[in-house]
């Protein structure tokens, strides 16, 4: 087993950035590393509202997240592997039953999901992962290179989550939390791909109804401090005289102007107030009264993604609350309009988002968990399962990243050797699949009737071997005794539940 003894020089190639992660320093021995994810319930509390607001708005944005080495036009093979001691293995967690598939009768196991988290350029990404079993029924498997920053800076990634079975923006098994990563020293201090494997603690998972709409009253919605919503509906003449048109006391009621709108003063008989968005400087300059131009209610404010407050406000805003959400103000003034034909009358309804949310429990209870297995044999029949979207080089896009996708065949007998990642000994596999499947579990005796087998391997680089712009192989590190160090080090750790939210 190869041993790495000084830092190497110079930056990664790769075809994305991860984020800079939580606080936490590395806890290592010659092997283990671990660093915390979301160290506090309250941290992981934050996490969980980040991705599921707006109904899992931030879980429907994410991209997929890959590695890939262009330069090798060929997978360079030499030797043989080298076990560092005697084959082992730990059985899976559970027993499904069969379920009938419409895919070559291939039953996808309920372990798989997505891992998401936050990069460094503001962008949210995915890979895949799966639970695996351990002692507390909360661990799961995925690539390093899907938890831990590669770009130098020997940290972890931001707001890490698990959603096993995860589909179009749907979580049917809860959405779990990451509180503690580890992987191999060499991968977190050296980034040697050879090491390209995580298990991560999670917290029970949260499910239930986690963004649910409740309409309140305009009182209720400028008092509340959490994520909130207007609706504009069209209605009636009739029904927009009966509201109120001071908009120091409501703005319920409000007049869309159509083309030939003609503006007017507020003493203009049957005069109607509409509100125009202004600068903060230009709002706060504003009389207070009713006139043109005076202040029209309290400033709106919307929690964004920091991609959409980015390209809102620019990088040198600075617009974070104190729980480091990324938030827009929104400032409105008033302007009188004279009635006309075009006008349509409108009401605007106002809701709060509260979260009517459970504990669904520990990820092996619900999913069940993969086996774990190491210094096993090459040139075995393995499955993979994970989901692919990127598009290949040639910029053929095959896959939707909505489903999994799996690959069968035996592994490579021979180390993949790639010296821009550091990668020695490496295990190859054939399969046409595009980044996104990074982290996908290799699972060695897979039991399709079971639906479980034993973590032999994870995707860690695809190539295109043939040089016609397709990725057509994949690699993962060999599993040996190290890695059973690392994952032994994860499985006996505890990590609870979290927090309640506030509904």
């Amino acid at each position: 087993m190869k041993r790495i003894l000084l830092p190497a020089g110079g930056a990664i190639l790769a075809t994305g950035l991860l984020a800079a992660g939580l606080a936490g320093t590395a806890q290592a021995d010659d092997k283990v590393a671990s660093d915390a994810l979301a160290a506090s319930q309250a941290k992981a509390a934050e996490v969980l509202d980040f991705w599921t607001k707006s109904n899992n708005a931030a879980l429907k944005q994410a991209t997929a997240y890959y590695w890939d080495d262009k330069a090798v036009k060929k997978i360079v093979s030499k030797g043989g592997y080298s076990p560092d001691g005697k084959p082992g293995s730990t059985a899976p967690i559970g027993e499904e039953k069969k379920v009938a598939s419409k895919t070559h009768n291939v039953n996808l196991p309920k372990t798989i999901g997505k891992v998401f988290f936050e990069g460094r350029d503001g962008n949210l990404y995915w890979c895949s992962g799966t639970s695996i079993q351990s002692n507390y029924r909360n661990l799961v498997a995925t690539a390093g290179s899907c938890v831990y920053d590669v770009a130098g800076n020997d940290e972890v990634v931001s707001r890490w989550v698990f959603v096993p079975g995860y589909y179009q923006g749907k979580t049917p098994y809860g959405v779990y939390v990451g509180k503690q990563a580890f992987t191999h020293y060499d991968f977190d201090v050296y980034e040697d791909f050879d090491r390209d494997y995580a298990f991560v603690t999670v917290y029970n998972g949260v499910g239930g109804t986690l963004n649910k709409p409740k309409q309140v009253t305009k009182a209720e919605f400028d008092a509340y401090k959490g994520e909130k919503f207007g609706k504009d509906v069209q209605v009636s003449f009739e029904e927009y005289k009966k509201g109120k048109l001071d908009p120091k006391t409501t703005d319920y009621y409000w007049v869309d102007p159509g083309a030939k709108a003609e503006k007017v003063g507020p003493d203009y008989p049957g005069a109607v107030v509409e509100k125009a968005e202004v600068s903060k400087y230009e709002y706060f300059k504003a009389p207070v009264g009713k006139a043109n131009g005076a202040k029209f209610g309290e400033p709106v404010t919307e929690h964004v993604t920091k991609a959409q407050w980015y390209a809102y406000k620019g990088p040198g805003s600075k617009d974070k609350d104190k729980a480091g959400n990324y938030t827009i103000t929104h400032y409105y003034v008033q302007q009188w309009y004279k009635p006309g034909k075009e006008f349509r009358f409108m009401r605007t309804d106002f809701f709060i988002v509260v979260h009517e949310v459970k504990d669904v429990g520990r990820l092996g209870d619900v999913v069940g968990g993969q086996g774990f297995a190491w210094n096993q044999p090459t040139g075995k029949y393995v499955r993979t399962f994970g989901y692919p979207y990127a598009k290949h080089p040639d910029g053929s896009k095959p896959y939707s990243g909505n489903t999994p996708k799996w690959c069968y065949g035996k592994t490579g007998a021979k180390t993949t050797q790639v010296p821009s990642l550091k990668i020695e000994e490496h295990v190859s596999l054939k399969c046409a699949v595009t980044g996104g499947y990074n982290g996908a579990p290799w699972l060695f005796k897979y039991s399709n009737a079971k639906r479980l087998g034993y973590v032999n391997g994870v995707t860690s680089v695809l190539y295109d071997t043939d040089g016609n712009d397709r990725w057509d192989y994949m690699s993962s590190p060999y599993f040996d005794g190290e890695t059973a160090a690392v994952y032994n080090a994860a499985k006996n750790v505890w990590s609870g539940q979290i927090t309640p939210m506030p509904k």
